[in-house]
């Protein structure tokens, strides 16, 4: 078996840190790992081979303390790489257990493992959870910054003291708790990930802070908005009018967000139903093609590419920029709309999503009607009611919905 010792090595130049590193031993063989942990003499217990714990107050205190912190770390590493070299009966060396902790380093860290996660989801055309994971990634590496841990860590180091700092962190700089949960999720999603590929051992670093989603102010508009927003005269401002049509597509087509809406393909459209698949979770939808929104479509030249609506028009550049772009545009100019229909809340096209479901409760449309039709799979006491749901039913309530615009 075996055995890790912590040491120092004092530098040779007086006044400056030392390095501290680990002597790895196994088949009387002996390894050194150096670390980038700096110390200086003072601040070093031969006796007890461990960094010193300085006096509060001292400006040492807070580095020496991490340094210690991520020297119990990596420890715990290295220790679980020998019993795993153990456990598989391999022949290793000294120099394995170090081949191993390096590449764990390289591989172990956040920003490394959740950018994989990233590429898988933009790989499965799933490119508004990838933003969403991006997100997650940048503000979680601000507040490492901020703390004093640099811009990344390894995904053992993610402990829930670290978590419960970090919504603090967040909620100390205003951010409401749906937000905050926001930024958490996916990285709790991405340690599962990460437990389920054996790379760490689950210490449940989330259990402490809120993950939910509360209620929020109401975001759908009633009908009589809804037929102010249809009947505006636009047609000498094309910017208006085309974030106009935008909001209306989507509230036809079930709330379907401008992510996949902008990516609905030519050939998604099959003897006049429209199938594809969330970009959000996978799920499957299949939508009818109303005369309604072919009217709409009608309006504007022929798409040159690919796809079926007028959003990503222009071969040959970066789709996901322009569906960006687009979108925010169309956010803009629908806070104009609103203006327009003395709406006094925000309007955008998630407003869209929202005002489906409300119009489809208040026309008698069941929950586990809407919940399919808006492709929720989230809840375990819908899904019993949506296995065996026809999807005629969904096409019959939508058909309604559009018929009391």
């Amino acid at each position: 078996m075996a055995s890790i010792k912590v040491k120092f090595r004092p530098s040779t130049v007086s006044g400056r840190e030392g390095t501290v590193y680990f002597q790895i031993t196994h088949a009387r063989t002996v390894k050194l790992l150096f670390t980038r942990y700096f110390i200086f003499s003072e601040e070093w217990n031969s006796e007890k081979s461990m960094v010193m714990t300085m006096p509060d107050g001292s400006k040492r205190v807070d580095s020496l303390s991490a340094i210690r912190q991520k020297i119990r770390w990596d420890i715990e590493q290295l220790t679980r790489i020998i019993h795993q070299f153990e456990h598989d009966g391999l022949d290793y060396t000294a120099g394995d257990i170090i081949d191993e902790f390096k590449r764990y380093q390289n591989e172990g860290k956040l920003s490394n493992f959740m950018q994989k996660l990233i590429a898988e989801k933009n790989c499965r055309q799933q490119h508004r959870t990838a933003e969403i994971y991006k997100a997650s990634l940048r503000r979680f590496k601000a507040f490492l910054f901020e703390v004093g841990e640099g811009n990344d860590i390894l995904l053992y180091q993610i402990t829930p003291r670290l978590i419960e700092s970090y919504e603090t962190w967040l909620y100390n700089r205003g951010v409401s708790p749906n937000t905050s949960s926001f930024y958490i999720r996916p990285l709790r999603a991405t340690y599962n990930r990460a437990v389920e590929s054996g790379y760490i051992q689950d210490c449940n670093p989330f259990r402490h802070v809120y993950k939910g989603v509360d209620k929020t102010e109401k975001r759908a508009v009633s009908v009589q908005i809804l037929r102010k927003i249809k009947d505006l005269e636009l047609t000498k401002e094309p910017g208006l009018d085309y974030a106009r049509d935008m909001f209306m597509l989507s509230l036809m087509m079930r709330g379907m967000s401008i992510v996949d809406m902008a990516f609905l393909r030519k050939r998604d459209l099959v003897d006049g139903y429209i199938i594809y698949r969330r970009s959000k979770t996978g799920q499957r939808l299949v939508i009818e093609w109303l005369p309604e929104m072919q009217a709409i479509i009608n309006k504007y030249p022929e798409n040159p590419t690919q796809y079926l609506l007028p959003i990503l028009t222009k071969p040959n550049i970066n789709q996901l920029n322009a569906y960006r772009n687009q979108a925010s545009k169309i956010n803009r100019n629908l806070k104009e709309i609103a203006g327009r229909v003395g709406l006094k809340m925000n309007l955008t096209l998630y407003t869209a999503r929202h005002s489906w479901a409300s119009l489809a409760r208040s026309q008698g449309v069941a929950i586990s009607v809407i919940s399919q039709g808006m492709g929720h799979d989230s809840e375990k006491t819908t899904k019993i009611y949506l296995a065996e749901l026809d999807n005629s039913i969904i096409d019959s309530a939508n058909r309604e919905i559009i018929s009391v615009l």
